[in-house]
């Protein structure tokens, strides 16, 4: 199997370092790690050494967000809108990918550790930009505030308990642990400082870096969640009618729902996107395609897939997803949907594409949105797998030695692959959307039904916008099933479906003994930090 390997930070390593030995020895004194500063640091940054403390820390988020595995994993592949079987040897890393989708996983989950590891150092280093004695600009704060916000935000939704160091607290303490309401209050309030020093920006501006409108996004999210959060289970009417608030203050600067959804996913300005990233968009591409789906990148790495009912959701026939060159639909389906190609697009030289000595953009014979059924080369060619058998990508996930349905022993072809960010646009174009206006506009229609409003005619204007049929009227689930049509593989999927209640019930492949257990809505605490800081309590469950 073929993956991105990207160098582990020094708090990550000397972490996993220490879970090993704690689960290979006994009667060890542990050292503390990532719960200090870092060793020498002075509390007082100068103003440039703090601009490029923001600077890393951005660079920072752009591994963390566009990694296949770690936070994306989390969010993704424990629901049901992806999963990733083993074929043959590929893909088995001793379970661990079957095991988030089977809700199986163990405090031992390197992915946990790495989101834990990851989105803390990012508070900390915000928090030392931050720091009373430091000398940073009022634009640095400004984006030390957002980044420690998102990042306390990420390990609150993950784990439900944040440790937060004070920077001028004696560095030999334990950090306090912040949670519910206390976690919320730190986030709010540094989402207000954030918003005082960060600039506004309009839409279709280069939103590569936060602006107002992502802080904005931002709390809109977190207030939405605060029920889940602070666990009274029900959406106060005044945080509804704030999400909905601040949703009008970002369509106030031109935010709006684009035309051509698969357009919001290219290196090209829109007025959808609020906040992007500039990282490789290449996992995204290339964990989903087959080895010979593309002569790009070397072809792809046959993983990622989605479960049939998912597809489902969509319009469309059930066994057919063929649109035109140009993504016409030959199969009733919605835009979102996608399309797979008859073939490649002819090369004229336009500018932001390529050939590779074939005649057609390259990566042009690829589809948009989910792969079902037979795939074609740029000229038409049926493409075969690498037995030369059809490569025609199947609903279901079966096993090559009996039959039955499985995750493990399946063939080339197995499952719905999705596809959001295409090769035709730039294999390894660095635009990768974070925030965007539709997932705002939708958090609107949810706050307005939280508060006994009505959401259906929001949620038509969306569908409508994406070649939908209008819906007569709008349950909860089609709000949920919405959001998933909308927002797929965009990281959300996780956090909306704990939201609506249906993190815990049943879909193909999860484990029995996991249905209805609500302990899975948070992540366990890695082993080695809950004996680094006595602070932190094992989530229950584990």
């Amino acid at each position: 199997m073929k993956k991105v390997m990207r160098q582990s930070n020094k708090i990550a390593t000397i972490s996993l370092f220490v879970g090993i030995l704690l689960a290979s020895c006994t009667n060890l004194e542990v050292e503390q790690t990532d719960s200090l500063l870092a060793e020498g640091f002075t509390g007082i940054p100068t103003a440039d050494e703090a601009a490029s403390q923001v600077t890393a820390m951005y660079n920072n988020v752009n591994g963390y967000l566009g990694a296949q595995d770690n936070l994306y994993a989390l969010s993704e592949v424990t629901t049901d809108a992806l999963l990733i079987p083993t074929r043959g040897s590929d893909w088995g890393d001793n379970g661990i990918w079957r095991q988030l989708h089977q809700h199986s996983w163990t405090p031992e989950h390197s992915y946990m550790l790495n989101v834990w590891n990851q989105w803390n150092e990012l508070q900390l280093g915000a928090s030392e930009v931050l720091d009373s004695r430091s000398a940073s600009s009022s634009e640095s704060v400004g984006h030390a505030a957002f980044l420690r916000a998102f990042g306390v935000y990420v390990v609150l939704d993950n784990f439900g308990q944040v440790p937060f160091r004070d920077t001028e607290a004696d560095p030999l303490e334990d950090p306090v642990v912040l949670t519910g309401e206390d976690a919320i209050a730190q986030i709010l309030s540094d989402l207000d400082l954030a918003e005082a020093n960060l600039p506004s920006s309009s839409a279709g501006s280069d939103n590569i870096r936060a602006t107002k409108a992502a802080v904005r996004f931002l709390r809109a999210k977190v207030l939405l969640n605060r029920h889940v959060y602070n666990g009274s289970g029900t959406a106060a009417a005044s945080d509804m009618s704030e999400v909905i608030s601040l949703v009008d203050e970002i369509a106030a600067e031109g935010y709006e729902i684009t035309p051509g959804y698969f357009d919001i996913f290219t290196a090209d300005s829109d007025n959808e996107t609020i906040w992007y990233r500039n990282t490789g968009v290449g996992n995204r591409i290339f964990n989903t395609l087959h080895y010979n789906s593309t002569e790009l990148g070397g072809g792809g790495w046959n993983g990622f897939s989605t479960l049939a009912e998912f597809y489902d959701l969509f319009e469309g026939d059930a066994n057919n997803n063929r649109g035109e060159d140009d993504g016409t639909p030959l199969d009733g389906q919605e835009e979102r949907r996608g399309f797979v190609p008859p073939g490649g697009i002819t090369y004229d030289g336009s500018f932001g594409t390529d050939d590779n000595s074939d005649g057609y953009v390259d990566g042009s014979n690829v589809g948009y949105g989910f792969l079902i059924g037979q795939q074609y080369a740029g000229n038409g060619d049926a493409l075969t797998d690498r037995g030369g058998n059809p490569l025609s990508f199947t609903r279901d996930f079966t096993s090559a030695i009996d039959g039955s349905s499985s995750l493990v022993d399946n063939n080339e072809v197995t499952g719905i692959r999705v596809i959001k960010y295409n090769p035709r646009n730039g294999a390894f174009a660095e635009h990768y959307v974070v925030f965007r206006y539709s997932d705002a506009h939708l958090m609107k229609a949810e706050a307005m039904m939280r508060s006994g409003g009505d959401p259906t005619s929001m949620v038509n204007e969306l569908r409508t916008a994406r070649g939908a049929t209008p819906l007569g009227s709008v349950s909860e689930q089609d709000l949920l099933d919405e959001r998933g049509r909308e927002l797929f593989v965009e990281g959300w999927r996780r956090n909306d479906m704990i939201r609506f209640g249906q993190y815990t019930r049943d879909w193909e492949f999860k484990e029995s003994g996991s249905i209805g257990d609500t302990n899975r809505h948070l992540f366990p605490i890695p082993a080695s930090q809950v004996i680094l800081n006595p602070n932190l309590v094992q989530n229950p469950g584990y």
